[in-house]
């Protein structure tokens, strides 16, 4: 059976990355926005999925990381590789000295903290010269889709190994542990605060690269574009969708909702609008832990899952 998900999982990187070779415009851009997305649903991962810690802020690292490849390519006249590692240090700079007093909060005190962040990102960078106030920045025009293609997959790889390695190794079992029980974790000898700013400075790092991207590929870059609470109810929604803390889930999700709201905004734009929050209420309601769960757990209980979702959370 593994030898099966190996073979399937190497047939679709294949097919991923010849797609630039056989697939159109249309088909490349849209490939460039999914893997952006799932990378930002990885990157939510890490800290929703398994520290348990529901983050709204992604965004900030996300606007960070661009900014940082904007300033750094207008203002400074470097090259975008210089751009993503000063984007990446900005990042995680920022998730170090945020996440030391906001990871104190737990439950919706830390989710309404953390969206506030992006809030507050957005009204400096508003006022700040260097990154163009409220006007923005221009970056250099580069017509090369299958390279953002190429960047974008390779960082959903990154992003996707990582996830892997969480999941098998000494720290990832830590993350699970402050999931299940923060107390119970740190009687246990987990250095829950080491762990948890760890886990956030490692999404941010992963978001601000995405973001990077995503700046440098669309030429244009403001306050509003760069931090927009939007995309953090997205990324969100793709990896609860898929299954938050399993290895797969969130890509799967991100390809998945990227692909229905693409075809639902080309047919009819207000349905596409609605899209995602029909998503979110079936999938919190009817399987909270996401379509790893249903795959899982759904040949043993049949439609009988889905009662035993509602059950469990008394809805």
């Amino acid at each position: 059976m593994k030898f099966i998900q190996v073979a399937i999982g190497l047939a679709v990187l294949a097919g991923l990355a010849a797609l630039p070779w056989w697939g159109g415009d249309v088909l490349i851009q849209f490939g460039i926005n999914a893997l952006l997305l799932a990378v930002l649903a990885q990157s939510w991962n890490i800290l929703g999925g398994y520290t348990g810690y529901a983050s709204f802020g992604q965004s900030t690292f996300y606007g960070l990381g661009a900014y940082g490849v904007a300033i750094a390519m207008v203002q400074w006249h470097l090259p975008f590789a210089a751009g993503m590692g000063i984007g990446a240090a900005f990042a995680v700079v920022a998730a170090l000295a945020l996440g030391l007093p906001v990871l104190r909060l737990k439950g919706h005190y830390f989710a309404i903290a953390t969206l506030g962040l992006a809030q507050v990102m957005s009204a400096i960078f508003s006022n700040l010269p260097l990154a163009g106030a409220n006007i923005g920045l221009v970056l250099p025009l580069i017509n090369n889709n299958v390279m953002f293609f190429e960047l974008s997959l390779a960082l959903l790889l990154a992003a996707t190994a990582t996830v892997w390695w969480i999941s098998r190794s000494r720290f990832g079992f830590g993350l699970i542990a402050i999931r299940e029980n923060e107390e119970a974790a740190a009687v246990m000898g987990v250095h829950t605060t080491l762990y948890k700013v760890q886990a956030f400075m490692l999404a941010g790092l992963f978001a601000a690269l995405a973001g990077g991207i995503h700046a440098y590929w669309i030429t244009f870059l403001d306050p509003n574009g760069a931090f927009d609470i939007g995309l953090n109810v997205k990324m969100i929604i793709m990896a609860v969708f898929g299954g938050p803390g399993t290895v797969l889930g969130p890509v799967i999700g991100a390809f998945l909702l990227s692909a229905v709201s693409e075809v639902l905004a080309a047919k009819i734009t207000t349905v596409a609008a609605m899209f995602f929050g029909v998503v979110i209420v079936l999938a919190v309601v009817l399987m909270p832990r996401g379509l790893a769960d249903l795959q899982r757990r759904l040949p043993k209980l049949g439609l009988g899952y889905f009662g035993d979702n509602i059950r469990r959370n008394r809805l």
